[in-house]
């Protein structure tokens, strides 16, 4: 039997509940508005009291209203059909809507129920399995998509009975189980899981041992992320954060893209909506949105929805890695999810942390990144969440509690500067504040060794190292003009440029410049530590300048030109000349 409660207060979507019975955190419950049945999840229990957050306006709640609770968390359903979809946080398919928002109480089923789908078995009678084994499998656009033993089920069961090879909808049972008890079991398509709850569909997490590719050089070159590692891109308004997210999505090296708005302002949502699904997918010549899933929230949604988007998000993220694909999450912004976080933290009058965050901020946030890793899944093979979060600063402030919590989790942290942005250098990742602790990790290590160069994070290092005397160059003929410092500050100064316009900086309108496969960015750090190893004398600044502007002009009209090509040769032999 539900338990039951009655409205006792209401403070905007914070509602507090009088229960007849026993409550449990997280639960969801319904709050009955003149027949309407509006949903809401439970914060906080103490005694017979429940703090409950509505994920709709409670405007015309009153005290007294009638409350039923469901004993179940809030779950997202899992099943063929979630690419190329949009929802909210709850899941609701925005695609099917009949106006621009949904009335209060109603909620759209998130999977298409008449589809017929090509199944293929995989287990066969007689065959044990236990929770996420594959049963079999669909074709999701062109990626397999595998049904599996439900995440729910304990303990070791035996297949009964398979459907043969053909067309079923998702509600269709394509297999009977039989546990350890002897009782029967049907299993369909479709499963439900709590967001909340992570996933543990697997054998052993390892640590990552291979990178991520993307296509942006100041990444990949400089501080690259590894496959199923962690990483968030902070930095003040108008920098390029929702960008550079958007180049990472269209061209990283993985097979299913999660892209969740939350809290984002309605224009770039707007812009998601319409520029992803014309968007190609540089990998396959296919549209980008056929292995895409969006969840959106705008920042006028209700606050306990954009909370909930990232954990919808996440899940359905390690519902794809549980079938072995390779999976990317891009979260834009965290910091409006933070913000409502703190929005109920403070509803509910709880003990305020550094800029009235919740005291357990950083906990939260770390418990969420950790769900994202390369996994080993029971039969041996790998799938893998990638994660990468933007972080808003108010003034861009990076010292603020969620880019100091964030830190402590991400692995990689891609800081993005105004004034790169104001002098038009995109991507505006500062390449000296940025850093990638992967390349730390002796796996990584080894297999940068093997893939792109031996030595390669030694170079890397020195690259960094040039930039930052060419940093400290630009400093001291700030201060002192440049005639008042030596000829040799002028060269360090220029060099670090070189590395700026020829590695860091990329066109990410050129068909060519946009994407940069590793071997290309492996040949053009080469090339330009080559140059910037040598000692170049000149008895004038400004030969010292027209020299360097001439290189890297002809150096950036490589990167226009297509790898290998005659056109590249061409312009790699004119810098052999300048530079001898």
């Amino acid at each position: 039997m539900k338990t039951k409660g009655i409205v006792t207060g209401i403070v905007s979507n914070l509602v507090t509940v009088k229960a007849d019975g026993p409550v449990a955190e997280n639960e969801i419950c319904f709050i009955d508005l003149a027949g309407v049945k509006m949903m809401a999840e439970v914060i906080k229990v103490s005694g017979d009291t429940a703090s409950v957050q509505v994920f709709e306006s409670t405007r015309g709640l009153r005290g007294g209203d009638s409350v039923e609770f469901e004993g179940r968390m809030l779950e997202v359903t899992l099943g063929p059909g979630l690419l190329s979809s949009v929802y909210d946080g709850l899941q609701n398919d925005l695609t099917t809507m009949e106006s621009v928002f949904l009335k209060r109480g109603e909620y759209t089923d998130p999977i298409n129920r008449e589809k017929l789908w090509d199944f293929t078995p995989i287990a066969k009678p007689g065959d044990k399995v236990i929770a996420a084994d594959w049963l079999g499998e669909v074709k999701e656009g062109w990626l397999p998509h595998k049904i599996m033993v439900p995440f729910s089920f304990k303990g070791g069961y035996t297949v009964k009975s398979i459907v043969p090879a053909g067309q079923y909808n998702v509600d269709t049972v394509i297999a009977v189980l039989t546990n350890a008890q002897g009782e029967d079991v049907p299993v369909t398509m479709t499963q439900k899981w709590p967001v909340k709850v992570a996933i543990k569909g697997y054998r052993e997490k390892p640590r990552p041992d291979r990178i991520m590719e993307t296509g942006v050089r100041v990444i990949d070159t400089l501080n690259p992320i590894a496959e199923g590692g962690t990483g968030f891109i902070p930095g003040p308004f108008g920098c390029g954060k929702t960008v550079l997210q958007h180049a990472i999505a269209k061209q990283g090296d993985a097979d299913v893209i999660v892209m969740a708005a939350c809290g984002e302002r309605a224009n770039e949502v707007v812009e998601i909506f319409t520029e992803f699904p014309e968007l190609i997918d540089p990998h396959t010549g296919r549209h980008l949105m056929e292995r895409t899933t969006i969840i959106c929230n705008t920042s006028n949604m209700p606050v306990a929805a954009r909370e909930a988007s990232v954990y919808t998000a996440m899940t359905i993220c390690e519902y794809y890695r549980a079938m072995g694909l390779k999976c990317l999450l891009l979260a834009d912004s965290t910091s409006r999810w933070a913000q409502a976080l703190r929005e109920m933290s403070n509803r509910m009058e709880e003990l305020p942390g550094a800029d009235a965050f919740p005291v357990d901020l950083s906990a939260i946030i770390s418990n969420f990144y950790s769900r994202a890793g390369t996994v080993v899944l029971n039969n041996g093979q790998r799938g893998a969440v990638t994660f990468i979060g933007t972080v808003s600063p108010a003034g861009g402030n990076l010292k603020e509690p969620v880019t100091e919590s964030t830190k402590k989790a991400a692995r990689c942290f891609y800081a993005l500067e105004q004034g790169r942005a104001d002098q038009k250098r995109y991507p505006a990742v500062g390449p000296l504040e940025s850093y990638s602790k992967y390349l730390d990790y002796p796996e990584i290590q080894a297999y940068l060794d093997k893939t792109v160069e031996e030595g390669w994070v030694e170079k890397v290092m020195h690259a960094k190292n040039l930039i930052r005397r060419g940093k400290e160059a630009a400093e001291q003929i700030n201060i002192l003009g440049d005639d008042g410092v030596p000829m040799s500050y002028h060269v360090n100064f220029w060099k670090s440029e070189l590395i700026d316009f020829v590695i860091l900086q990329q066109d990410g309108f050129d068909p060519v410049d946009s994407l940069c496969p590793i071997e290309r960015q492996r040949f053009m750090l080469d090339l330009v530590l080559g140059i910037c190893d040598k000692e170049f004398e000149f008895d004038d600044y400004e030969k010292c300048r027209s020299f360097f502007s001439s290189l890297i002009n002809e150096l950036r009209q490589m990167n226009y030109s297509e790898f290998k090509s005659e056109k590249f040769n061409a312009y790699n032999e004119s810098v052999k000349k300048m530079i001898a």
